[in-house]
C-alpha cells in the first residue's frame, strides 16, 4: 500500500501566534542587543573622560609637589617700588593678568580664584606655580673682572656668559636637560634675589633685554631689580637657576568645550584634559594659632591677620569633567569628579637642619 502525505497546513491562529512569538523574542534580542551597545558607549565615554581626569590632575599634582623648590620661603623678589611697572602673569590667551601691583615677591603658588573660564555659569580657578629646574644645574656666576674663563656677569646686569660651562647653551637631551632659550626664567641668588626673562641666547651669551613678556627686566626699579642685586654684591659671585612658572586654568579653545590648560611661562599653553566642567582650588594656612583652612583667594584677613601666599600648606582640588557627548541611553553627558587635598612638600617641611 502506498502512504499519501497529508495536504493539512497551519491555521491562520497557529502563524499568527508563531510569529508573534517571533517578532517578541527578536524583539528582546535587539532590546538587550541595543542596551549591551549603549553600556558599551556609556563605558567607552567614561573611561575617555576618567582617562583625561587622571592625565590633567596628574600633571597638576606633580607641579604642585615641586612647587617652591629650591626656592627662598618667602618668594622671588621682582621690580617694585619707584619706577617699576606691573609684572605680567601668564594666563589664558586674550586675556591680561598681572601680578599684584604691591607685590615685592612672586611667591612659589600664586591664587586665582574665578579667573578662568565660566563652565554652566559657574566660574572656574586658575593657580600659578613656581619651581626651579630641577636637571638644569645651577651656574655660578663671577663678577665681570674676574680671570679665567669661567662663566661671568656683566656690569649692568643685562646678560652673563657661560664661558667654558657650556651646559647651559647645549643641553643635554639624553638627560632631560633642554638648553636655555628665550622666554625662559633666570633666578639670580645672591644677598639678594630677583627673577629676570632671557630675551636672547647667542653663542655663550645669555641676554636679559627689554620688552619681555613678564615685564621682569627693569634694570630701574627701585627694588627688586638685578640693578640692586648686583650693586650690593661687590666682588662676590652669584648663583643662576633655571625657573619655570606654570599657570593652569580652563579655557575654551573650541567654543562649547572647555577644556584644562597648562601654560609655561609665555609660550602657547598646552591642553590636558576635557571637556572640564569645575576646577575649583582652595588652601590651608598655616600661622601656629588659627590655622585658617578651605580659604579661596590670597592675601586673606581673618582674627586681625592678615594671612600671604607665603603661608599656604596645603591645597584643596576639585576637579571635573564630562564626555564628549551625550550617552544615547539617558540623552545627557557622562560626569566624573575627583576631590583631593595634598601638602606642599617644599612649603609645609622644613629641615631641622636649615640654618637659613
Amino acid at each position: 500500500m502506498t502512504a499519501v502525505a497529508s495536504e493539512k497546513g497551519f491555521t491562520l491562529v497557529e502563524l499568527l501566534i508563531a510569529s508573534l512569538v517571533t517578532l517578541t523574542v527578536m524583539g528582546i534580542a535587539v532590546g538587550t542587543f541595543s542596551n549591551a551597545l549603549a553600556l558599551k558607549e556609556a563605558a567607552l565615554q567614561m573611561a575617555d573622560a576618567s582617562q583625561n581626569l587622571r592625565a590633567g590632575s596628574n600633571l597638576l599634582v606633580k607641579d604642585l609637589l615641586q612647587v617652591g623648590r629650591d626656592m627662598p620661603r618667602g618668594g622671588i623678589a621682582i621690580p617694585s617700588g619707584v619706577g617699576a611697572t606691573a609684572i605680567h602673569r601668564p594666563g589664558p590667551p586674550n586675556e591680561s593678568y598681572t601680578f599684584d601691583d604691591e607685590a615685592v615677591v612672586v611667591s612659589a603658588l600664586t591664587t586665582g580664584e574665578g579667573m578662568g573660564a565660566e563652565v554652566n555659569d559657574r566660574p572656574t580657578d586658575l593657580i600659578t606655580l613656581l619651581t626651579v629646574d630641577p636637571y638644569l644645574p645651577p651656574l655660578t656666576l663671577d663678577p665681570p673682572n674676574a680671570g679665567g674663563s669661567g662663566p661671568k656677569y656683566a656690569a649692568a646686569g643685562d646678560s652673563f656668559d657661560v664661558g667654558t660651562n657650556t651646559l647651559w647653551i647645549t643641553g643635554d637631551p639624553e638627560n632631560g636637560i633642554a638648553p636655555i632659550k628665550a622666554g625662559d626664567l633666570v633666578y639670580f641668588q645672591a644677598i639678594q634675589n630677583t627673577l629676570q626673562t632671557v630675551t636672547q641666547v647667542t653663542s655663550t651669551t645669555v641676554s636679559f633685554g627689554p620688552s619681555d613678556p613678564f615685564n621682569l627686566n627693569q634694570p630701574g626699579a627701585d627694588a627688586g631689580s638685578i640693578t640692586q642685586v648686583l650693586s650690593n654684591l661687590g666682588a662676590t659671585a652669584v648663583t643662576a637657576r633655571r625657573v619655570f612658572m606654570s599657570t593652569y586654568f580652563v579655557y575654551e579653545d573650541t567654543p562649547g568645550v572647555p577644556r584644562l590648560m597648562r601654560r609655561l611661562n609665555f609660550f602657547p599653553p598646552q591642553a590636558l584634559a576635557g571637556v572640564i566642567e569645575a576646577l575649583d582650588v582652595s588652601y590651608d594656612l598655616a600661622d601656629g594659632t588659627y590655622n585658617p583652612v578651605a580659604v579661596k583667594s590670597l592675601p586673606y584677613s581673618a582674627n586681625d591677620v592678615t594671612y600671604s601666599e607665603n603661608q599656604i600648606r596645603k591645597v584643596n582640588l576639585h576637579i571635573g569633567v564630562r564626555s564628549e557627548f551625550k550617552s544615547p541611553k539617558s540623552n545627557d553627558y557622562l560626569r566624573n569628579h575627583v576631590s583631593t587635598s595634598l601638602s606642599l612638600r617644599n612649603l609645609a617641611f622644613v629641615s631641622r637642619y636649615d640654618t637659613e
